[in-house]
């Protein structure tokens, strides 16, 4: 008998052998019908694979991450299988999971797979899917699994086996499909009720751009048609909301093949729009005891060896810059954690001047794979807002608990109400992988599971997901339409004051290592300002918009006017334009609200004669005739209750 722990603390005993669905068996018929994977010891497992020692087990549904991976991993092998049957001789890469949905990388040599044939491979998968085909898995020998996918001619799949260490190869298979593959699946194909393949794109076999262009095909599945039916509502509302098309509607940033790929310039207004965020969140650190630094975008390179980010982000770096001076070489920064380490050493510190909390909107860069840039979220040039916290290791409480309410501060201020968040924490078996004191992740790891509870912020925690260096909290927000992005991470981390040898005198006169913490807010302001502008689908809070108010002449008799409203507003640090197009109204009317602008001052010869505005708000329509001072005055008061509000 093997004792199994479920997560709330309780033990049962089972036979040598149990499998997730047995254990779920145990327990109810209904939770057997739901459970789509499990968690063996911070693993995800295949609910058939046999549970032979002690262990604890969490039981993962659709609800679950694991059981949206499980369920995703496994219908990109039903779309290969049908690929297999659709296209004999078809070639297969790698198929995964992904963040919403999956894809497979296939070459198909001479045939072209075109989205119009998209409809016909949905039909075959979902044919596939109703027979209910178990998926197995099987140990092989590295020599047998060379052998058997090159005499398919599997050259990509032999590829990846010869990397592989032999003992630890697995494949799965279901009806006549046999995949290299790690796993985690389903038991079976039956849950899978609904699939929709979404796009045909290139992708460079293992992300090189010297290697052969593959055809990956994305898609998404679901256990019920109700759901992809939502889905699909979800998407075409998600395409209205593209900040690409919002961002050049709205004259944010713009892109130039001539500057260079996944290099993002800002445009005045999305430059104004990008400051004033960036102006809030340090009116914000300055009443939480933060100090603004500032460094290079460049550093020498053994900088980044000493940091680690080398040996990681190497591959992913511009090419290094070579000096005359022999031997120097310098790195366009992949990030600016190891510059505060340096602005932290470059005087001797006691605990009492701790903690100490340095912040950069600092500009870093990495090599993404040209195939991998999108829009604002996926580049190669953004700015972190980065802050890093060197405190005492009984401090880390105090400041996970300051930094959660400077994010619960933004994600107020930006109508981020809907968000959960994540405690990654170490391995329950497997701590050798980990550095730093077991006392000290102890510490670490209680203070952020207190800090969630003290701010009664409900947290799913995670074993096994800590980065090796340290525990961490992540935020995960729902924006308007539903969909969950990560904004918001505080990472404790024992990994770069110990390469950096950072110091502080301790009130018993020894010397100790302070206890860094990462966090950043926005992430980066990319992302983040590309995150908002689909959440709020380009009608930004008024205190931030890019222009508040646009005044419209009903003819050109009435320019001058408008300009001298635009005048008063401008007196009164209010954003005013002024559309002077020769054009009727009602399409001036129209363009404006395509442009998202809050309030439109329609202007004419009763309102010039008066020294009044029509007011015209967004969403809400005509508001009326107002003096143009006491619509200024309407105005700010609405701004300032927005910024007094945080």
């Amino acid at each position: 008998m093997i004792k199994i722990t479920f997560p709330d603390g309780s033990v049962r005993e089972y036979n040598e052998g149990v499998t997730g669905l047995q254990i779920a068996e145990s327990i109810s018929s209904r939770l057997a019908q739901d459970v789509l994977a499990c968690g063996v010891n911070g693993e995800t497992w295949d609910l058939m694979r046999p549970i032979n020692n002690d262990a604890s087990i969490v039981l993962y549904k659709w609800e679950d991450e694991q059981g949206k991976h499980a369920f995703w991993h496994t219908s990109a092998h039903l779309l290969a299988e049908a690929l297999q049957e659709l296209y004999p001789g078809i070639q297969f890469g790698i198929g995964p999971a992904i963040e919403s949905g999956f894809y497979y990388d296939v070459d198909p040599g001479e045939t072209t797979i075109k989205e119009g044939d998209l409809a016909n491979i949905e039909k075959k998968m979902a044919e596939l899917a109703s027979k209910k085909e178990p998926l197995v898995r099987q140990d092989i020998a590295k020599a047998d699994a060379l052998k058997m996918f090159g005499e398919r001619g599997e050259t990509y799949k032999c590829e990846l086996i010869e990397e592989l260490e032999d003992g630890h190869i697995t494949t799965y298979t279901q009806g006549a499909f046999t995949d290299l593959c790690r796993g985690p699946h389903l038991a079976s194909t039956a849950p899978i009720k609904a699939v929709k393949l979404t796009a045909v794109a290139g992708a460079y076999w293992r992300g090189q751009e010297d290697r052969k262009q593959m055809t990956r095909i994305y898609g998404i599945s679901f256990p019920k048609k109700k759901m992809l039916d939502e889905y699909l509502v979800m998407m075409e509302e998600a395409k209205k909301r593209d900040h690409r098309k919002i961002g050049k509607e709205m004259e944010l940033f713009m892109f130039s093949e001539t500057v260079g790929k996944g290099l993002p310039m800002w445009l005045p207004k999305g430059t104004a729009l990008r400051l004033r965020l960036e102006d809030f969140l340090k009116r914000i650190q300055k009443r939480f005891g933060y100090q603004q630094v500032m460094t290079p975008h460049i550093g020498n390179k053994q900088l980044y060896v000493t940091s680690g980010h080398y040996a990681k982000y190497g591959k992913d770096s511009f090419q290094p810059i070579h000096t005359p001076e022999e031997n120097e070489e310098y790195l366009l920064k992949p990030m600016n954690c190891p510059h505060h380490c340096e602005i932290y050493k470059w005087q001797p510190r006691s605990y009492k001047d701790l903690p100490l909390r340095l912040a950069e909107f600092g500009t870093v860069y990495r090599y993404e794979q040209s195939g991998e840039l999108h829009g604002l979220t996926r580049v190669r040039s953004f700015t972190q807002d980065d802050a890093h916290i060197f405190c005492r290791p009984d401090q880390v409480k105090d400041e996970f608990l300051r930094v959660m309410d400077i994010i619960f501060i933004i994600f107020r201020a930006l109508n981020f109400e809907n968000f959960e968040a994540q405690i990654s924490l170490r391995d329950k078996v497997n701590r050798e992988k980990y550095i730093g004191s077991e006392e000290n992740w102890e510490r670490a790891e209680q203070a952020i599971i207190e800090a969630c509870q003290e701010k009664g912020l409900p947290a799913k925690i995670e074993y096994g997901e800590a980065a090796f260096y340290g525990p961490k909290l992540d935020f995960m927000v729902k924006d308007a339409i539903g969909r969950r992005w990560q904004l918001g991470t505080i990472q404790v981390d024992y990994n770069l004051p110990e390469r950096f040898q950072l110091e502080y005198m301790g009130s018993d006169n020894q010397k100790h290592r302070p206890v860094m913490i990462h966090r950043a807010p926005f992430g980066s302001m990319e992302r983040f300002v590309a995150v908002l502008i689909e959440h709020t689908g380009g009608k930004f809070p008024l205190w931030l918009t890019p222009d508040q108010v646009v005044v419209l002449p009903i003819s050109e008799k009435f320019n001058d006017y408008a300009n001298e409203v635009k005048a008063y507003l401008d007196s009164q640090d209010i954003r005013a334009i002024v559309d002077d197009r020769n054009e009727k109204i009602g399409r001036k009317i129209r363009d404006n609200e395509m442009k998202r602008i809050p309030y439109l001052l329609i202007v004419g010869e009763k309102e010039a004669a008066n020294g009044e505005v029509s007011v015209r708000k967004q969403g809400e329509g005509d508001q009326g005739s107002k003096k143009i001072e006491e619509f200024a005055k309407i105005l700010n008061e609405e701004v300032q209750n927005m910024i007094n509000k945080y």
